[in-house]
């Protein structure tokens, strides 16, 4: 008999506000519900499927710009919906929040396309109406589409985003962190005092990146600065993860490899000075499951006969920026460092991809590693990757919307409660105690600890 897990499985629902989002193709299925995505009972209702499994949040992907380097243009990106049509993932978190208690909110927002002073105060925004439930995952863009859609020529370098993004952070922190203090806000109705204006200070960031003076516009909200989510594990995405994720998430074709990349950002952010306790970290997954074996492949071969294989060639093409349409069946492609996704490219070049190979790990639209039996089964192999993997969860892609959530909140999450694998209650308190169980803000050996009132850099313009 295998020895308990020893700890809970973090799992997040890993979707977009689109029809299509990693699984592609499955929106013809006859029980998929994705095109509804424009509806708020969709999502209303996603959240409650959730909030019944216990899932700990959301996890709400995004792309400015589209899929267009398949064939040199969007033929196939827009007749599967790969990820076209998508709509803003923050417009539907209030509606989400409105019909939970405890579910988590994990938003994805590219710094490059906004100011941090106007985005601090919509993310102040969604952690005061959600009670303390927001995250925000970073990224730093990487779609030449997407740059060229705002008016610049094309994406910059992939390690100058990434100091870009720095930039953005510490503005951030200093308006979050450092703009009000605690005790700012006293509601005094005797006294006729809100706030005390002597413990609110303009922020005067000048950073070679970005410009900000004024004071943050919301009062501090449960968290101050949502949970921070992160994707990269390039050597420069990873150092950018070792000062400033909480969770990571990582895209890794097996254990082994999801293994290494845990005990090189563990060991990075111990190097960064922190503790790497303070650090949780998620694999994307895909589950297919049932009450018996064959009926959990029977409902393999009905998403398989759904599937778009070409579309996630599509969405392939663009993390790697390779037309994978130029190539025959078996020709060798060259896996050149590109602007686009690194570690993406790193690992196809290791495994010397063919276009046939391709296709054939795409057969369900996506190349997620896969979990397919009955709940027994599954929660086996989610086990193993967290042994094996040295991780602490997934993110849950979805395949048909809403079965993939739903059976994995009715039929899995039942087996490994009873393993001692997964909470059986959510906790109290805001997304970040829950997830690390030491308080609603961020701790001391955080880099925004320097940007808190009577910090010494705090306001540092310069």
């Amino acid at each position: 008999m295998t020895e308990p897990l020893g700890k809970h499985i973090l799992v997040n629902a890993f979707t977009m506000n689109s029809i299509g989002h990693i699984n592609h193709g499955q929106w013809v299925h006859p029980r998929d519900t994705s095109t509804d995505y424009k509806r708020l009972s969709h999502w209303t209702e996603l959240a409650r499927t959730l909030e019944r499994g216990l899932f700990d949040a959301v996890f709400l992907a995004d792309i400015l710009g589209v899929y267009d380097v398949y064939g040199a243009g969007i033929e196939v990106t827009a007749r599967e919906a790969v990820q076209l049509p998508v709509n803003d993932p923050l417009m539907v978190v209030s509606a989400m929040a409105s019909v939970t208690r405890h579910l988590g909110f994990g938003v994805t927002v590219n710094v490059n396309n906004e100011a941090p002073y106007t985005f601090a105060r919509r993310l102040s925004t969604l952690d005061h109406l959600t009670e303390g439930r927001i995250g925000w995952n970073i990224v730093t863009g990487y779609l030449d589409s997407a740059a060229r859609a705002v008016g610049r020529a094309g994406q910059a370098g992939h390690d100058q985003r990434y100091d870009q993004a720095d930039d953005y952070l510490e503005a951030l922190y200093k308006l979050w962190e450092g703009s009000w203090e605690e005790g700012a806000v006293l509601a005094d109705r005797a006294a006729r005092v809100y706030a005390d204006p002597a413990r609110i200070h303009p922020v005067r960031h000048r950073g070679p990146f970005y410009q900000v003076e004024g004071y943050h516009l919301s009062e501090p909200s449960p968290q101050r600065t949502p949970v921070l989510f992160q994707a990269g594990t390039s050597g420069r995405g990873q150092a950018f993860a070792a000062r400033h994720a909480e969770c990571v998430f990582i895209s890794v074709p097996d254990k082994a490899a999801a293994r290494a990349a845990a005990r090189s950002l563990r060991a990075a952010v111990a190097a960064a000075g922190r503790n790497p306790a303070d650090l949780r970290i998620l694999a994307g997954i895909a589950v297919i499951t049932d009450h018996s074996a064959a009926a959990a492949r029977e409902k393999l071969a009905e998403y398989r006969a759904a599937s778009s294989p070409e579309a996630g060639l599509a969405h392939y093409s663009a993390s790697l920026g390779i037309d994978f349409a130029r190539y025959g069946l078996d020709d060798p492609i060259p896996f050149a460092q590109s602007n686009a996704i690194q570690s993406a490219a790193k690992i196809a070049e290791s495994r010397g991809y063919t276009k046939r190979a391709l296709l054939d790990q795409l057969a369900l639209g996506g190349r997620y590693p896969l979990a397919v039996g009955t709940p027994a089964q599954v929660a086996d192999e989610l086990e193993s990757w967290v042994r094996e993997g040295e991780i602490d969860g997934f993110n849950l892609t979805r395949i048909v919307t809403p079965d993939s959530f739903a059976d994995f909140a009715d039929l899995v999450v039942p087996e490994l409660q009873s393993r001692g694998s997964y909470k059986t209650a959510y906790g109290e308190g805001t997304l970040r105690h829950r997830l690390f169980g030491q308080g609603d803000r961020l701790p001391a050996s955080h880099a925004a600890q320097a940007f808190r009132p009577g910090a010494p850099l705090l306001g540092a313009a310069e």
